[in-house]
């Protein structure tokens, strides 16, 4: 249903939309923090976001691992391979 590609646009528009990124250059490199300087309070809102487009539940732990665009990819794609399993 979700392919590796999908997930990656979808993220990568949610992350533009969220954040406000006007910046052509958003990768899977490209850091919260440092590059889009987005603050505790946005890297929430944006896994809440990223919850509520895929229907799944981030984990606190899980939560705390994204600091760039791949992480919430690869975060978004494990809770999805763990949501399929059941």
């Amino acid at each position: 249903m979700n392919s590796s590609t999908e997930i990656e646009t979808r993220v990568i528009a949610l992350i533009r939309s969220q954040l406000h990124v006007t910046n052509p250059k958003l990768d899977a490199r490209t850091r919260f923090v440092d590059d889009l300087g987005a603050d505790s309070l946005a890297l929430i809102e944006l896994t809440i976001a990223f919850e509520e487009m895929f229907d799944i539940d981030i984990t606190d732990a899980e939560a705390a691992k994204i600091r760039t665009v791949r992480d919430a990819i690869i975060s978004v794609e494990k809770c999805l391979r763990a949501q399929r399993r059941g």
